[in-house]
C-alpha cells in the first residue's frame, strides 16, 4: 500500500489503482535497481547506527530524494522505497508487515534470504522478504528489543525475551550460530482460541470436550503432550478456562503466554542470569515458591527438567488438578521422559519408586499433535491405569486414528472412542459430576 506520508511530503498525484500496486514488487520492471537502491539507503542506516528519534520524516525525505535522485522511477517505485525505509525507521525493517499479520503465527529468520513464516498451520518460505546482510538482521533483533533494556552482541550472542505485545523472541548470533544471525518470533495472539474454536476446527470431539472439561473440574492432574508447534499451550490455555472462578491459580512460565480469565490468578515467570552470570530463578524454583503460595491449582508451563520432582511432589501431597505440558511424541513417551526428568532432580530413588510416584500422581495424558496438513488434532487422551508388571500401564480412551491423505493433501481419519470405561470416570462421578452418563454408562 502507498505511504500516506509519502504522497503528502512528495506531493505525489497517485490514483487508486497506482496505490494499490505499491505492494507488488512482481511488477516492477527495475527490481535489481531498486533492491540496490534500498540496499544502499539501509546501509547508510547500519553504517551511521541511525535509530527512531522523535519525527524521522525530514530525514527519510533527505535520504530518498539524495540516493534516488539522477534515476527515472515513477511514482509507485519511489513510494515503494519510502515504504522499506519508513519501515526500517519506524518498524522492524523487513519484517514490518509480517509481525503486523494477525494470520501468521510465527516468523523464522534463517539469513538474509531465507525468511520462513506458518500460516494455517503450514511453514512456508516467503521469498518476498530479504535482508541486506548480517547487520541488517542484528540491527533489526536489536530494535526488537532495546525497549526490553536487552541487548545482543558478541558478548551476548543469545537473547530469549517476551515482546511488548506478548509476542516471544528467540535470536542467535555468531560465534554461536555458525550461518549467521538467527531469529524466530512466536507471534501473540490476542484473540485466544477456545474449546469452541477446537471443536468447529475438528481438532477434538463434543464427547472428548466434555470429559476433558469434567477431568478439570474433578481436579485430576493431567498432562499435555505433543511435538514443538503441535499447540500444547493452547490447549493448556483452553482446559484452565474449565477451572471454577473461585480457586487461586499460579501460573509457571518461562515466557508468560497463558491468558487466564479467571480473577484471583497469579503469574509467575522465570528470570536469567544477568550480565555477571547471577540471578536465574528456574521453573523449579518457582515450583517450590508456588507451595508456599496457598494454591488451589498449579500450572506449569512446561516441565522439562529438575522441577519434574517438584512437580509431582506437589500433585502427591494435596495439591490436584495440576496441569503442565511437555514434549513427547506420546503418552507413554511422556512418562517414560518424565521419569527421566526426576532422575535429572539428583534424587536417589529407586526406578520402581519413580514409577509409582508417577502412577500415583498423574491422571490423565493428552496428546496434540500436529499433522501433515497443518492441522492440529488431539489424537490420544489416556488414563494412567496402575502397573502391567514394572511398567507403568496406560490405557486409551479416545484415539484419532489416521486413514490416509485426500487429493488435496488433506489428512483422512477418524475419533474413536474405545469400548472401555475409565477408572477416572468413578473420580469424576465422587466430585458431583453427572455429565458423562451417555458416555460411560452404557458401556
Amino acid at each position: 500500500m502507498a505511504n500516506k506520508k509519502f504522497v503528502e511530503e512528495f506531493n505525489v498525484k497517485m490514483d487508486i489503482s497506482d496505490i494499490e500496486q505499491v505492494s507488488d514488487y512482481e511488477t516492477f520492471q527495475n527490481k535489481a535497481l531498486l533492491d540496490e537502491l534500498r540496499n544502499k539507503i539501509i546501509q547508510n542506516l547500519i553504517d551511521n547506527n541511525i535509530t527512531k528519534t522523535g519525527n524521522m520524516d525530514d530525514f527519510i525525505k533527505e535520504q530518498i530524494s539524495k540516493t534516488l535522485e539522477g534515476y527515472d522511477l515513477t511514482n509507485i517505485e519511489r513510494s515503494y522505497i519510502y515504504n522499506l525505509i519508513d519501515n526500517e525507521i519506524n518498524g522492524y525493517g523487513p519484517i514490518t508487515e509480517l509481525l503486523d499479520d494477525k494470520d501468521i503465527t510465527e516468523i523464522m529468520v534463517n539469513g538474509k534470504n531465507e525468511v520462513y513464516i506458518e500460516l494455517d498451520g503450514r511453514v512456508v518460505k516467503d521469498d518476498s522478504i530479504s535482508f541486506i546482510n548480517d547487520d541488517h538482521i542484528i540491527r533489526t533483533i536489536q530494535r526488537l528489543i532495546q525497549p526490553l533494556g536487552r541487548t545482543i552482541d558478541t558478548a551476548n550472542p543469545m537473547v530469549d525475551a517476551r515482546l511488548i505485545d506478548g509476542s516471544r523472541l528467540n535470536a542467535v548470533i555468531p560465534p554461536l550460530s555458525l550461518k549467521g544471525p538467527v531469529m524466530t518470533i512466536r507471534k501473540f495472539k490476542e484473540e485466544l482460541a477456545n474449546i469452541d474454536d477446537f471443536l468447529r476446527t475438528g481438532t477434538l470431539t463434543p464427547y472428548m470436550a466434555r470429559f476433558l472439561e469434567a477431568c478439570v473440574q474433578a481436579k485430576l492432574n493431567i498432562i499435555i503432550c505433543g511435538g514443538t508447534g503441535s499447540g500444547k499451550t493452547t490447549l493448556l490455555n483452553v482446559l484452565s478456562s474449565f477451572i471454577g472462578p473461585e480457586e487461586r491459580i499460579i501460573t509457571i512460565e518461562d515466557a508468560a503466554e497463558l491468558k487466564l480469565e479467571q480473577e484471583h490468578v497469579i503469574s509467575l515467570e522465570t528470570r536469567l542470569t544477568n550480565y555477571e552470570g547471577e540471578g536465574e530463578i528456574t521453573i523449579r524454583d518457582l515450583v517450590i515458591n508456588s507451595l508456599r503460595m496457598r494454591p488451589d491449582r498449579i500450572i506449569v508451563g512446561e516441565v522439562r527438567g529438575k522441577e519434574a520432582f517438584d512437580m509431582l511432589q506437589a500433585m502427591n501431597t494435596g495439591h490436584s488438578g495440576s496441569l503442565t505440558t511437555m514434549h513427547a511424541n506420546s503418552p507413554m513417551d511422556a512418562l517414560n521422559r518424565l521419569e527421566t526428568m526426576v532422575l535429572m532432580a539428583g534424587m536417589e530413588i529407586p526406578i520402581p519408586a519413580i514409577r509409582e510416584y508417577i502412577e500415583n500422581a498423574i491422571d490423565i495424558v493428552v496428546n496434540v499433535q500436529r499433522l501433515s496438513d497443518g492441522k492440529r488434532k488431539i489424537t490420544s487422551i489416556a488414563e494412567v491405569a496402575g502397573f502391567n508388571g514394572d511398567t507403568i500401564e496406560l490405557k486409551e480412551i479416545f484415539a484419532f486414528k489416521q486413514t490416509g491423505l485426500l487429493d488435496n493433501k488433506e489428512v483422512n481419519g477418524e475419533f474413536l472412542l474405545n469400548d472401555y470405561v475409565p477408572a477416572v470416570y468413578d473420580k469424576i462421578v465422587s466430585q458431583g459430576i453427572d455429565t458423562l452418563k451417555d458416555i460411560f454408562e452404557s458401556r
